[in-house]
């Protein structure tokens, strides 16, 4: 696939404080792409002043789904169909590296139509010690890591639009998705090549997310 046009999608809820390294992040990535990006962060339900946090010349949708499944599904139904699109989605909490877009879209010019990456933690300043251990021992990094991130997922448009796109649901959307395009006859790459730094704060803004599982090693 030669992909002619990118957008990205942030669901966002209560994120002011996250928000604008997240865009810069994306505005340094989209900048190492020969082709158009649109970045769209829809704010969720947002109680705080998110809005304000979000810089100029990014689209902004509102919605109050309080459902990150519903928050992506919407921000992807406001792009325009084109052909040859590439679409991909980051969490409001994470920054992606600069070769983010650039290595989903080699991926998808080698025949990729989903591209599943890893995330990295670099602060862990709010567990204790032991989480750290356990989280680095149990992580699969490597090529068939086989990790569904929404905080790192990109897939073709049309894949996307043909299996009826996100679901509606307050968790687990991203590999509930990805079950239906591998379903579907997705060609799936485990991609390595761009990890996307994320927050391992404890109080997680969607229900059994990245928190819930670092809460999980916690406890053990």
């Amino acid at each position: 696939m030669q992909v002619e046009h990118v957008t990205v999608v942030v669901p966002a809820h209560d994120e002011e404080a996250l928000l604008p390294a997240c865009v810069t992040a994306l505005r340094a990535a989209a900048t190492r792409v020969p082709v158009p990006v649109r970045i769209v962060v829809v704010l969720d339900a947002c109680s705080d002043d998110s809005a304000a946090a979000v810089p100029p010349g990014v689209d902004v949708l509102a919605v109050n789904a309080r459902n990150v499944g519903a928050a992506r599904r919407a921000g992807f139904a406001a792009a325009p169909v084109r052909c040859n699109e590439w679409f991909a989605t980051t969490d409001a909490d994470s920054q992606v590296p600069d070769n983010w877009l650039a290595a989903q879209l080699a991926h998808a010019t080698r025949g990729a139509t989903v591209v599943a990456g890893t995330v990295t933690v670099t602060d862990w300043s709010d567990w204790p010690e032991h989480v750290m251990v356990r989280y680095a021992r149990e992580y699969r990094p490597g090529v068939h890591h086989g990790h569904v991130h929404g905080a790192s997922l990109g897939f073709a448009a049309d894949l996307y639009r043909g299996v009826g796109g996100f679901a509606e649901v307050p968790a687990h959307e991203d590999t509930e998705l990805v079950s239906r395009m591998v379903a579907a006859g997705a060609n799936m790459v485990w991609a390595i090549d761009a990890p996307v730094e994320t927050s391992a704060r404890r109080h997680a803004r969607a229900p059994e997310g990245f928190a819930s599982y670092l809460l999980e090693l916690n406890d053990r």
